[in-house]
């Protein structure tokens, strides 16, 4: 679950945090979350991400396929968990969005989107495969 909003910046230094589920799974979980932006910005994301990785260990460059599949169950999983948590009060009151017909327009919309992507090859870092 490495994301922007778990590195820390503090004295010059970037700090990662909530590492919990760090290294429970493929390698590509834990850098997936920092790529955005077209197929090609995020290309180049990774291709700088892995540049650092592989000074401390190899990449099986196959797990580039697993990028969406996981982003399509990152978006699944996140509405079990707040489905699954609507009795509790705070739920409806922190995420009163999740109630709305909009989101769930948003989130077929977002699937489909997904399904498009899991049908399209893998993300390519420029200049390797």
């Amino acid at each position: 679950d490495c994301h922007a909003g778990n590195i820390l910046c503090r004295d010059e230094q970037m700090l990662f945090v909530d590492l919990d589920d760090c290294r429970t799974g493929p390698a590509i979980q834990d850098m997936w979350l920092l790529l955005n932006g077209d197929d090609f910005e995020r290309g180049a994301q990774l291709g700088e991400l892995l540049e650092g990785y592989e000074m401390f260990r190899d990449f099986n460059r196959r797990e580039r396929h697993l990028i969406e599949p996981l982003r399509c169950y990152r978006q699944i999983a996140h509405c079990a968990w707040l489905a699954k948590r609507w009795d509790d009060p705070a739920f409806p009151r922190f995420f009163p969005w999740f109630a709305q017909p909009r989101f769930w327009s948003d989130q077929i919309l977002s699937l489909r989107e997904q399904l498009s992507a899991l049908q399209s090859p893998a993300i390519t870092v420029p200049g390797q495969y």
